[in-house]
């Protein structure tokens, strides 16, 4: 009985050695994927780096942004004496067949963080947003927005466009929707059926104009009449000069009451920095989409006393305009964790911010609109009023995705 049960155990070891010697390889890949990934990719919201093993074993696929990656990922599997074929695609992918641009095709599309509706909601695109598309996968189409955010979009969300029509797009003479929101209409009638709705802020091509409508067409060729007086010519909504500190809160302020939504960059919703974002973006400016993003950049203002909020420093340097940043207190780290808020400095100690909705709120002790949590996690302050132009800090004009090429 003993030797013939041998070579069942002899066959059993050799599977099992098989199957940790996978396992050992398959970690090692995965070790180095890992590095790779740090090194070049640390940031999902601005870099994309994947890899996957093939089947086979031999065989490893890598798809990301960053063609340093992919030199990297050969020199650590040479380094470690691994024999691996690697399949690189450093993106745009080749599989959309040069149509690697792409405009916002809905009044306010829902990107997300993986390619699905039931994955986390990251960020919003107004209609008109100029986009870089990277890959498609399962109807879901990655994309860089001009604030060099990644998020996913699905296929009603955007209009895929070769270069060529792409710059057709940005030369083509567009109007700017300024009225809060509304709808446009299959023909010059607010009673006539209704093409979309739309919010403040969309860009859309203008075909012809008459009387009380003007005709427009979606990226899509959709064609549709809205109300002139709730449009802007979008040659002139651009070129406006830089916005004031009052300008800027004007806008905030018509948000007040709009509710807190996760990822919501436009008045049907706004998360915190989504907020600031957008109060800057509709006055011309665009900025950096996270909270922790828009803190590196902009100029400084000291109102920190050894790493604490001091108030009155913080009134005597804050001006209107400025934005604030809050971390939550860190066991570790103390009161400096993690940016994790944004608000928007009003004066006289008053902040207007996105927290259970859009409203104001004061660091004054003895205000009736006090806001004891956030003034005790106040941990910085950066003024963008004065760095437009500074990295990050960009005029839709000035941005290449937006400005024409010259002949």
């Amino acid at each position: 009985m003993l030797m013939r049960s041998l070579p069942l155990f002899f066959i059993l070891f050799l599977f099992q050695s098989a199957v940790y010697a996978d396992s050992t390889w398959v970690k090692k890949i995965d070790s180095i994927s890992a590095v790779v990934k740090n090194m070049y990719a640390p940031d999902k919201r601005v870099a994309y780096f994947e890899s996957k093993m093939n089947p086979d074993g031999r065989h490893v696929l890598i798809e990301t942004t960053e063609k340093e990656a992919i030199n990297e990922f050969a020199n650590l599997l040479k380094k470690e004496n691994i024999t691996l074929q690697v399949n690189a695609s450093l993106l745009p992918s080749e599989d959309l067949n040069g149509k690697i641009y792409g405009i916002a095709n809905l009044s306010v599309s829902n990107n997300r963080t993986t390619p699905g509706h039931y994955s986390e909601l990251s960020t919003q695109m107004l209609l008109g947003t100029p986009v870089e598309v990277l890959k498609k996968e399962r109807g879901y189409y990655l994309v860089r927005t001009p604030d060099k955010y990644l998020s996913w979009v699905d296929r009603a969300g955007v209009h895929l466009m070769s270069e060529q029509e792409f710059e057709e797009w940005k030369s083509a003479e567009k109007v700017v929707y300024t009225a809060d929101h509304g709808y446009s209409f299959v023909r010059r009638s607010k009673s006539a059926t209704r093409v979309s709705d739309l919010v403040q802020g969309d860009i859309i091509k203008l075909v012809s104009k008459g009387w009380g409508f003007y005709k427009v067409a979606y990226p899509d060729k959709r064609i549709a009449f809205i109300p002139k007086r709730n449009l802007e010519k979008y040659n002139k909504w651009v070129e406006r000069p830089n916005p004031s500190a009052q300008k800027v809160l004007e806008t905030a302020k018509t948000m007040i009451g709009v509710p807190y939504l996760w990822g919501g960059t436009s008045i049907k919703g706004v998360d915190c920095s989504g907020f600031t974002k957008t109060s800057y973006f509709l006055n011309g400016i665009i900025l950096p989409r996270d909270a922790s993003q828009q803190f590196m950049v902009g100029q400084p203002v000291d109102i920190l006393d050894s790493g604490t909020f001091n108030l009155e420093k913080g009134l005597a340097n804050l001006l209107p305009g400025d934005l604030l940043f809050f971390a939550t207190k860190d066991p570790v780290k103390g009161p400096n964790g993690k940016i994790t808020h944004t608000a928007m400095y009003i004066g006289n100690g008053e902040f207007i911010q996105s927290a259970g909705l859009v409203k104001v709120s004061s660091l004054l002790p003895n205000a009736p609109n006090y806001d004891a949590f956030h003034k005790q996690t106040l941990v910085g302050a950066r003024r963008i009023l004065t760095a437009i132009g500074d990295p990050g800090i960009t005029r839709i004009d000035e941005h290449p995705w937006y400005k024409p090429l010259r002949n």
